[in-house]
């Protein structure tokens, strides 16, 4: 699998960030540290699959770091699995170690859930989705890791997809006029996304001009028969099915015949990874 990319000064400026939460104004110990030369190794203690390399590589052009790497994102490891080898200054490797970790736990604890959802849906013509139910300021980085586990990210913002969720839907009297409105307004290549909670709703998404319908808390009979209105009327309209998605739900809603299943438990329900770093004698 290819890597997922961030840009480079992104990257850069995240990490900056994060460090300086940790450091504040200067790691005490690095002020009285003993000047030596160390090695250190990131060890796994449990299994999962691995993200965080694209930003843990920040920490090298930040510090006199040399890291050597065991795995690239998107590798599965196992208990006992050495990830990374680190060599650098002891007081730098000792004040980034909290933040480096934390960076590879989060990402690595993302990747691994959506990799158990991404492998349900192996049998199945349908792709895993993430949601914007991501932590305030994480949210490429969560979205990066989603994809290190093999997902698809959804929209990023409000300002790459115009989804009219039930909230607006409520403050639109007529919905093919507003349509009509919207197609002048936004950029020509944006898609317009509706929710719906009915297959009554998904007609008339579809007839009113929607290019992803997104099928709402359904249950997979009614998502069925949203796939067979689709297929014979609107072919070219995509759905995408939400709500109450588990591990133990996701393939019965894949077998209905979404194009995709979008669920933010892949995020906000991730379960850390057990990693440590330690320094080599």
């Amino acid at each position: 699998m290819k890597p997922p990319r961030v840009e480079q000064w992104r990257k850069r400026a995240f990490v900056e960030r994060a460090l300086a939460e940790d450091l504040g104004r200067g790691d005490l110990f690095a002020r009285i540290a003993p000047e030596r030369t160390a090695k250190a190794r990131i060890v796994a203690k449990s299994e999962g699959i691995f993200a965080g390399r694209e930003y843990i590589e920040v920490f090298e052009t930040l510090f006199d770091l040399r890291l050597d790497w065991e795995v690239a994102d998107g590798d599965s490891f196992a208990p006992g699995e050495t990830l990374l080898r680190l060599e650098g200054a002891a007081d730098d490797l000792l004040s980034v170690e909290r933040t480096l970790l934390d960076l590879a736990l989060h990402a690595s604890g993302i990747a691994t859930l959506t990799a158990r959802y991404v492998e349900k849906l192996a049998p199945y013509d349908c792709v895993l989705l993430d949601t914007r139910k991501t932590r305030p300021g994480l949210r490429e980085l969560e979205k990066y890791a989603v994809r290190c586990g093999g997902g698809r990210n959804h929209r990023m913002g409000l300002d790459d997809c115009l989804m009219l969720k039930d909230t607006h839907l409520e403050t639109i009297d007529d919905l093919e006029a507003f349509m009509r409105e919207v197609r002048r307004q936004i950029p020509f290549t944006a898609k317009v996304e509706i929710e719906c909670e009915s297959l009554d709703a998904a007609r008339r998404a579809m007839e009113a001009g929607a290019d992803i319908v997104m099928c709402d808390n359904m249950p997979p009979e009614e998502i069925e028969a949203v796939v067979r209105h689709r297929d014979a009327h609107h072919p070219h309209v995509l759905l995408e099915a939400s709500g109450n998605v588990t591990l133990e739900t996701i393939e019965a809603i894949a077998a209905t015949g979404v194009d995709a299943i979008s669920s933010g438990s892949i995020v906000h329900q991730a379960r850390w990874p057990d990693l440590s770093m330690r320094i080599e004698p």
